[in-house]
């Protein structure tokens, strides 16, 4: 055999080899057009759903902004409120002191008086009277302060409602956002729909909170908050004339 025959051999089977090849490139490619095609399917579910999740979280986050203006607005409100509560009450009890001890300085005099020559009774009938007259004025004036006192405290409770009602807003909404984290990572389609209940519940609670709504969850704030103490802490700065002077207190007059 000649050279020229070998190479014309060797020529003809890499022609049946590149025609083989051919045959098996077109049997496998619609299997990988099919792979390709699911790939591209899921690849365009994934980046849909990141985008709703991405879209939703800058909503929720800006309005968490601008609950959280109002909230620190509210912040500093209880805290003025709080300190003219506290302020109001100490010129309460020296009100009070100053007509127990007018009143008791009267009752003094009085009783010195009997034992005293008449011309020497004007002068002290003269002082009894102004004491007296201290004692009332001290006593009215107290009145006043005693019911500007409960007016502060009233504000204080009722900024203390708004001000729950961004705290659970804004616990509402870190959830929501927990959820959407988890649902960016496991791509199920059933955490988004689960992170919109607690943010349902934060965006309610936020407009309470922006648009002065009385709405209050007592049970979940109760749970949240130990308000064991915070109703002993009432009951000894409401009327702190009841804690230094125990004589003054109805139940005890009766």
């Amino acid at each position: 055999m000649e050279i020229s025959d070998i190479s014309e051999v060797i020529e003809d089977n890499n022609e049946d080899d590149d025609d083989h090849q051919t045959s098996g490139d077109e049997k496998k490619s619609p299997d990988s057009s099919d792979r390709h095609k699911d790939d591209r399917h899921k690849d365009k579910h994934k980046n849909k759903l990141n985008n709703y999740v991405a879209i939703t979280v800058v909503m929720f986050v800006t309005f968490m902004g601008v609950c959280k203006v109002k909230s620190d607005n509210v912040v500093q409100a209880m805290q003025k409120a709080q300190a003219d509560r506290i302020d109001t009450w100490s010129f309460y009890q020296a009100r009070n002191l100053r007509a127990e001890v007018a009143k008791s300085t009267a009752a003094q005099l009085k009783l010195q008086s009997l034992s005293q020559q008449p011309k020497i009774r004007a002068e002290y009938d003269k002082e009894i009277a102004r004491y007296e007259a201290l004692a009332v004025k001290q006593d009215t004036e107290k009145e006043k302060l005693q019911k500007q006192a409960q007016d502060a405290e009233k504000l204080y409770d009722q900024l203390n409602i708004h001000d729950d009602q961004f705290d659970l807003s804004e616990a509402a909404f870190a959830l929501a956002i927990a959820l959407l984290a988890m649902t960016s990572l496991t791509q199920k389609g059933w955490l988004y729909g689960a992170a919109m209940i607690p943010a349902a519940f934060g965006l309610f609670m936020g407009l309470a909170g922006l648009l002065n709504w009385d709405t209050h969850p007592e049970a979940l704030t109760k749970l949240l908050s130990d308000n064991v103490i915070n109703h002993s802490h009432q009951q000894v700065t409401t009327r702190p004339d009841e804690q230094w002077f125990p004589h003054l207190s109805p139940s005890k007059n009766l």
